[in-house]
């Protein structure tokens, strides 16, 4: 297969790297020095799924010859200019891998004749340094979406995911479940913080229940039939709905100890640390805009937007107790 990863960063290019490995023509393109390393010496990866380098190759200009298959996985909020410059591969099958909304509809807009799949990973993942990625969390995959674009997906993700990969009837209410996981994401970037280090906190904890809590409120007034994603499912849902924030914290610490011992640092904070606008907005931003159509009070989520962008602004981390501060209780 001939495939284009638009946006061969952390989780990009990791399904760049395992698509190359498993002897298929791969397109990247990245930004920097990431792209600098790629062009040299293509990608390297390490970690839970061992080591190995791939070849792949790193366009700058938009190939004219057909793609069997196109993966977006840029954050969200750029996925509309990534896209402008592939209109010609417009029919393409497109794979959308991103965290929280908006890739979706962005790839409506953009290339309205591709069929579109959706893929919710749930390995944890790290740029490490120029064209080194870590698998920190070898944990697996999930699709679904248009029939025609998993059918194209499903077997190259097969063939090349050392992990399992679940096929979801419904892949937007596991898109949801998958932005209740989320909520782990925010803080770490606001305090520096691992994920494992934040839930063990018992005020960020708090903060992050209470997030959960939000969520699922918003998610039941929208109407959506809560997905599996991992060991959180429709049942892990309804404790939450049942039990409020202790519910939420104890979904938090379970989702943690998933993690294992090697520190994740989230998507959020691997974009703060580099310098990069967060998906904060596609995450947290859209609980709050849901909310906001459905009138489900969403203050937590609101705040952590504010105070993500205030550290995107400001580069500085706040310690627990100043975060405290700016986060309404329920």
């Amino acid at each position: 297969m001939r495939i284009a990863v638009i946006g061969a960063g952390a989780v990009g290019g990791l399904l760049a790297a395992l698509a190359a490995r498993a002897g298929h023509e791969v397109l990247v393109t990245a930004r920097g020095e990431h792209a600098e390393a790629i062009a040299r010496a293509g990608l390297h990866v390490d970690g839970g799924w061992g080591e190995w380098g791939s070849a792949v190759e790193l366009v700058s200009s938009i190939p004219s010859a057909p793609l069997d298959l196109i993966i977006l996985s840029t954050k969200a909020h750029d996925s509309a200019s990534a896209l402008e410059a592939w209109r010609a591969h417009d029919g393409t099958p497109v794979l959308v891998l991103q965290n929280g909304l908006g890739g979706e509809q962005a790839v409506r807009d953009a290339l309205p004749h591709s069929p579109i799949a959706i893929g919710l990973a749930l390995f944890a993942v790290s740029l490490t340094g120029p064209g080194l990625i870590t698998v920190t969390g070898p944990n697996g995959l999930t699709i679904g979406g248009d029939p025609a674009a998993v059918a194209i997906a499903e077997p190259l993700l097969r063939a090349a995911l050392p992990a399992e990969l679940v096929i979801a009837d419904d892949i937007h209410g596991a898109q949801f479940t998958k932005l209740l996981v989320n909520q782990v994401n925010a803080l770490p970037a606001i305090t520096g913080f691992s994920v494992q280090q934040t839930v063990a906190d018992p005020s960020l904890r708090a903060v992050v229940a209470r997030g959960m809590v939000e969520t699922v409120a918003v998610g039941d007034a929208v109407g959506v039939a809560w997905g599996r994603i991992g060991a959180v499912d429709a049942e892990a849902v309804s404790r939450v709905r049942a039990g409020g924030t202790a519910a939420a914290a104890e979904l938090a610490q379970h989702l943690a100890a998933g993690m294992g011992d090697v520190p994740n640092p989230a998507s959020m904070l691997q974009s703060i640390r580099r310098g990069r606008t967060t998906e904060v907005d596609a995450i947290n931003g859209a609980v709050v805009a849901l909310g906001a159509q459905h009138d489900v009070p969403t203050p937590v989520n609101a705040a952590l937007v504010a105070l993500v962008h205030d550290v995107e602004r400001s580069g500085k981390h706040l310690a627990p107790v100043e975060l405290a501060a700016g986060i309404p209780r329920l």
